[in-house]
């Protein structure tokens, strides 16, 4: 709880809500790359932890991959600005700076830094990496996209984010992959709609904040972790309950924004990215399967004197948000009607 009375870090976290409102609400390309540049610069403060090598190290990888997209974003929007009567010039700067925003969000195939970087950082430092870090080019891509181009990155970010998280042992890591594989879903939808995008991203953002609110609580960093301590029995249901919302399973609340996805796909006849999206959610599903599994199923005789409980306001507090997941039931039964 320290993070949130120490006044150095709630000015940068106030520094980094004001960047995304300037970039969001700019009305020219370079008011939108000042933003950013105030956002990676108020970002760095936060991660970074002298006492720790790895959040030392996440925080100069994060600066030097966010200084060669911001370095492109600026590039193209100065070609875009002095070339823009020429049509291959525009499908190539619209290219460029769609690949500087993908970049900028750790969007396949540009996602090489961003399952290190999670690595490093704490579970607030992720949350805040794989929600708000991603508001301000998700918006900044709504504005200036190439159809064929992001057509093709979402397929690879649904491949990616799936296959990636399958050999993973760190729940950190395994996440990032799960925040590309979600990534890819949010791309399209805010290419359909910015409202189907804003529900999206607050349902993806209410699940994964229940997920690392109990790591965080638990102190968990591995799978391994989950069925090594004797962790409650309802502590591991609240796991299930909220990993298969998050991949998708049709009864819980983390269905109803791929329905809608699935259901415009389907209606404008992209089957193959239909099956693709659906293939990949089945992967992620699979994994979050194989980890509940483990974690109910296996039992180490090591460290029986070891006892996880949490306070009862904490377990209110996770139970009601599971509930609030598991009524995704009733939503879907209601929108089929």
């Amino acid at each position: 709880m320290y993070f949130l009375f120490n006044s150095n870090k709630m000015f940068f976290l106030f520094i980094l809500f004001i960047s995304t409102m300037i970039s969001i609400s700019s009305n020219s390309w370079f008011g939108c790359w000042i933003g950013m540049e105030i956002n990676l610069l108020s970002f760095i403060p936060l991660i970074s932890n002298s006492n720790n090598l790895l959040s030392s190290e996440a925080s100069l990888k994060y600066f030097l991959t966010q200084s060669i997209a911001s370095m492109n974003f600026l590039f193209s929007i100065l070609i875009n600005m002095t070339l823009m009567k020429n049509f291959e010039i525009n499908n190539f700067t619209s290219i460029m700076i769609n690949s500087s925003l993908f970049m900028k969000m750790g969007s396949a195939p540009f996602h090489f830094w961003f399952p290190n970087i999670s690595e490093g950082l704490s579970w607030f430092n992720n949350f805040i990496l794989m929600t708000w870090q991603k508001i301000t080019p998700l918006i900044l891509f709504s504005y200036y996209f190439n159809f064929n181009y992001s057509y093709f990155v979402i397929i690879l970010n649904v491949m990616i984010g799936a296959i990636g998280g399958l050999n993973q042992t760190s729940l950190r890591k395994l996440m990032a992959f799960s925040s590309i594989n979600n990534l890819g879903w949010m791309i399209f939808s805010i290419m359909i709609s910015e409202n189907l995008w804003i529900f999206y991203f607050f349902m993806y953002t209410f699940l994964i904040s229940i997920m690392f609110f109990l790591f965080y609580i638990l102190n968990l960093f591995f799978i391994n972790q989950l069925f090594i301590s004797n962790i409650n029995f309802m502590i591991k249901m609240n796991l299930l309950i909220n990993f298969m919302s998050l991949g998708g399973l049709p009864p819980f609340i983390g269905f109803v924004p791929k329905w809608i996805i699935i259901n415009f796909l389907m209606l404008n006849k992209f089957y193959l990215l239909t099956f693709i999206m659906l293939m990949s959610s089945l992967i992620t599903i699979y994994f979050y399967i194989r980890i509940i599994y483990s974690s109910f199923m296996f039992n180490y005789f090591k460290m029986k004197w070891f006892k996880i409980n949490l306070k009862n306001n904490f377990m209110i507090f996770i139970n009601l948000f599971s509930f609030i997941s598991i009524t995704g039931m009733i939503l879907s039964t209601y929108l089929y009607m």
